[in-house]
């Protein structure tokens, strides 16, 4: 069979046309005339109908009224050329080639908004479509490579991009990408590097941050300001609360390492004063609204103070202000500010000076020395307000002092009772010329204080527990009325243990010598009231002594009735008899009651030189006694006799008489 001629073929192809417009209008017509039932179920052919496929005409799918045999895939009706396609969408000649399916990518909702699965897209071959033709390729900004798309693309999205190779990329040309247009570049917030390359700071390829940056990039000494002013974060500024030190005029044009000198991980420490020379407008940092500068406290010291300056003179510390006192006077109520809380107050050793004023002592240039003379306040009978030992140097009584205070009965009302030497010595003082005391003498006399004396460690006060027992008056000690006690009676012998000198008065150097050992004071004086009353020698006690070592005329004071009475001039010169020199008294005086019957003792003598006769019995003697007196030649008067014995008349060498007692 041979084909038609061309001419024929476009004869036949427009008959064609024509029969299948009129085969349109008729069935037009007759569906005008009947439509298709609404309520039919397209989807109990299997093919359920959505999207723009609601929206078409049955005959547009089933040509020629012919259901069977209606193609079901999208290929049949959309590739160009299909007799099903008609006016269809058919896949452009520019379509990405691809064998997938068309419902792959488009759903019935329209060809537009295609979903492509990259599911099967071989990896490299992404400029396959994405070539700017058949798909998005590289725009015109993109960075210079030659990597396949997937190199850093992902097929869910263009961007974010990621996994750039930056291997090759040559150190320091980081800009040439990321410039803002090609990739991201730096941020109207980023530091201010100049002409610092990106990856001096930033050193991994994966993310900006965090970044490397440790300030060795750059130039930083005195540039801070230049990135810590707010305007680059995370390069913080000056907090809301920072000092104010720009407007201060020495100091406006500092910059952050001028005070901020701990490097670069901390602001803090920082150091104004130490770094900056301030003299003046302190109060602009110091007014409590920029800490750590503190500003001044809410005390009257610093009520309507602006300047800081005109009392603080250092920047080191505000302890060393000096207030301005050159205006205060007795009338200035000092302790508004010398209260202990806004300036130094009375310490708690302070002497109660109750509501007198801080300038009745001291002076404004210093508290010490202080003023204070004991005219500020009132201190008549108030001593002890102050002098108590707990407000120095103010002293109180010391350990020592007399325990006054413990005396029963005792007018003591202040200090000044017994000191009444004025406000500047303690001393002297006198307790007894001022307090009436008769009574509790020990408490004070005790030895514990001086210059109180206690009793002295002898036997006379042994014992003795109440002074006034004996002393009996406040002005001396020597005004004594010792009372004895039983054991030291008259009679017991116990005197001398006292009366020695020492303890109490003891026998005076004019006193009799007694033997010692034998004879006791209470021996002769049987008086405790005074040794001179009820005297009476009691030779008894004396009796291994001699009479003349007493009877001398050394002791005639001693004693009653003349004392010690010794030899009277005209007594008889014993030294006359044998061995006369050594006789004692009572060689003839027997009693010791009086001197008025002795018994003359002769004591052997024989006359002639062995005692002489003569010396007591010649006719002109006048010593004491009734001796017989007669001169030598009363017998014969020659030859004249040598002595009264040796002449042979009397005995006990003559023959008259008897031996010393008789003459014939």
């Amino acid at each position: 069979m041979t084909r038609p001629p061309a001419r024929l073929d476009g004869v036949c192809e427009l008959l064609r046309g024509l029969l299948f417009g009129l085969l349109l209008l008729l069935a037009s017509a007759a569906s005008a005339q009947k439509l298709p039932d609404s309520s039919f179920d397209h989807t109990k052919t299997g093919f359920p109908l959505t999207g723009v496929h609601t929206r078409e005409r049955c005959e547009s799918c089933h040509l020629n009224g012919i259901f069977k045999g209606t193609p079901r895939d999208c290929d049949s009706c959309h590739t160009s050329g299909s007799r099903f396609a008609q006016s269809n969408t058919v896949k452009p000649a520019r379509h990405i080639p691809t064998t997938q399916n068309c419902e792959s990518c488009h759903s019935t909702q329209g060809f537009s908004g295609a979903r492509f699965s990259h599911a099967g897209v071989q990896p490299g071959t992404c400029s396959s479509c994405h070539n700017g033709s058949l798909a998005p390729g590289k725009p015109s900004g993109h960075i210079q490579t030659q990597a396949a798309c997937d190199s850093c693309h992902r097929s869910s999205a263009w961007l974010p991009a990621a996994g750039f190779d930056h291997a090759n990329v040559v150190p320091g040309t980081c800009a040439t990408c990321h410039n803002g247009s090609r990739a991201t570049g730096k941020s109207s917030t980023h530091i201010p590097v100049g002409a610092q390359s990106c990856d001096a700071c930033h050193r991994s390829f994966s993310a900006w941050r965090p970044s490397a940056f440790n300030h060795t990039q750059g130039v930083v000494t005195n540039q801070c300001a230049s990135c810590h002013s707010g305007s680059f974060p995370p390069a913080d500024g000056r907090g809301v609360r920072h000092i104010p030190y720009q407007t201060v005029a020495s100091v406006g044009s500092a910059n952050c390492d001028t005070c901020h000198k701990a490097g670069f991980a901390s602001w803090t420490p920082a150091r104004f004063h130490a770094n900056a020379s301030v003299s003046a407008q302190c109060g602009t940092c110091h007014s409590g609204s920029f800490p750590p500068a503190t500003g001044k406290p809410a005390t009257p010291v610093h009520n309507g103070v602006t300047t800081c300056e005109a009392c603080h003179k250092s920047t080191t510390s505000w302890a060393s202000a000096k207030v301005d006192h050159a205006t205060f006077s007795t009338a200035t109520n000092c302790s508004s500010c010398h209260n202990g809380s806004t300036a130094t107050g009375k310490p708690t050793t302070h002497i109660p000076v109750t509501s007198t004023n801080c300038l009745g002592c001291h002076t404004t240039s210093t508290w010490q020395p202080s003023r204070f003379n004991h005219t500020q306040v009132a201190v008549a009978n108030q001593c002890s307000t102050c002098h108590s030992g707990s407000f120095p140097p103010a002293d109180g009584r010391p350990a020592r002092h007399i325990p006054y205070q413990t005396l029963t009965g005792a007018a003591i009302g202040n200090c000044d009772t017994c000191h009444k030497a004025g406000f500047t010595a303690w001393t002297p003082a006198r307790f007894h010329g001022n307090v009436t005391v008769s009574t509790q003498c020990a408490l004070c006399h005790s030895g514990n204080y001086p210059p109180a004396v206690g009793k002295p460690a002898t036997p006379v006060h042994a014992g003795v527990t109440v002074c006034e027992s004996c002393h009996r008056s406040a002005s001396a000690w020597s005004t004594v009325s010792f009372s004895h006690s039983p054991a030291n009676a008259v009679g017991t012998g116990t005197c001398d243990t006292c009366h020695n000198g020492a303890a109490a008065t003891g026998k005076p150097g004019s006193h009799v010598p007694i033997p010692a050992g034998a004879a006791r004071c209470d021996s002769c004086h049987r008086s405790q009231a005074s040794f001179s009353t009820a005297v009476t020698m009691n030779h008894g006690v004396v009796t291994t002594a001699q009479c003349r070592t007493c009877h001398n005329g050394s002791f005639v004071s001693q004693g009653n009735n003349g004392g010690a009475m010794a030899k009277p001039a005209n007594h008889i010169p014993e030294s006359q008899l044998l061995n006369g020199a050594a006789m004692d008294c009572n060689g003839c005086h027997t009693a010791t009651s009086n001197w008025g019957s002795p018994r003359m003792n002769h004591n052997g003598s024989l006359g002639g030189g062995a005692g002489w006769c003569k010396s007591c019995h010649a006719t002109g003697t006048s010593y004491l006694g009734g001796m017989e007196k007669k001169s030598l030649t009363h017998e014969r008067k020659t030859p004249v006799a040598l002595d009264c014995s040796e002449s042979g008349c009397h005995r006990p060498l003559g023959n008259k008489g008897a031996a010393y007692t008789k003459w014939d």
